[in-house]
């Protein structure tokens, strides 16, 4: 018999790039619904006092230095968490970002755009999603359960202007998303689901400077994002939280392969 039941209580979390704004804040509400959580990250100091923060309300949450375009890193810090919390229910593929090298602006052009700076978005996007996967999502592959889930765009959907290495990395993503959750269901076991969320605009480090003035004012392409948004603001990082929750919790039961926006009604409106 399958429950609507949103409880994820003594659950264990390994989630990447954690020392993050958007899944630093996801670490922590995830603790306060009582799940373990391991936070990875390559700023493990950032990591760390986030982990403090949780363990200080009350949590259990350890942090662990990973790169995750290092398989023995990776492999590593896999054992680590196993080796403290004896197990890992959940997957989030939290590390990602932007770099303005690969952005085009007014100084820089299309055609002379930064190739070093192009891989690295992709490589840290999804390289990082995939190899992630490969070394915790083998251990949900042997226990036969257990949820994984990315983190996509609204670049995912519809390109945006201007970021276009990262839009087609986050594409890569929600495509990454589905075929996971294909192989793991046909390969291994139906009790094991992948999916992503697609956050709308939130003002963080990564995509501040191209939303807002130094004044704090909006850029045009700010006003744009703001036009288009049906709800009129942006996003908080606490609102990313509660889908996450839902999509690893019994209530999600059936949920496999989706790619969940959190937009404020970005994605369904046109602008006319």
């Amino acid at each position: 018999m399958y429950n609507v039941n949103f409880d994820i209580s003594g659950q264990v979390a390994v989630i990447t790039g954690a020392g993050g704004i958007i899944c630093g804040t996801m670490s922590k509400e995830m603790a306060k619904k009582g799940v373990k959580i391991a936070l990875l990250d390559f700023n493990v100091e950032a990591a760390q006092k986030i982990a403090d923060e949780i363990v200080a309300d009350g949590g259990e949450a350890i942090a662990v230095k990973v790169n995750v375009l290092d398989r023995a890193s990776l492999e590593a810090a896999r054992d680590v968490v196993v080796n403290h919390f004896g197990k890992i229910d959940i997957l989030i593929n939290g590390a990602g970002g932007n770099k303005p090298q690969a952005t085009i602006s007014k100084d820089l052009d299309f055609f002379h755009l930064d190739l070093d700076a192009f891989k690295w978005v992709f490589d840290l996007n999804v390289t990082g999603a995939v190899l992630t996967t490969m070394v915790f999502g083998e251990l949900l592959a042997k226990q036969g359960y257990g949820n994984v889930i990315n983190i996509a765009s609204m670049s995912s959907y519809h390109p945006l202007t201007n970021t276009v290495a990262y839009c087609g990395a986050k594409a890569a993503v929600y495509n990454f998303t589905e075929w996971m959750a294909t192989h793991f269901n046909q390969n291994y076991s139906n009790n094991i689901r992948v999916n992503a969320i697609a956050p709308g605009f939130l003002l963080t480090n990564q995509n501040r400077y191209l939303l807002t003035n130094e004044d704090g004012s909006a850029t045009p392409r700010g006003e744009r994002v703001l036009a288009k948004t049906p709800m009129g603001r942006y996003g908080d990082p606490v609102e990313m939280c509660g889908p996450v929750i839902f999509l690893c919790s019994e209530a999600a039961s059936f949920v496999n392969g989706a790619v969940l926006p959190v937009d404020g009604g970005f994605a369904s409106y046109w602008g006319v």
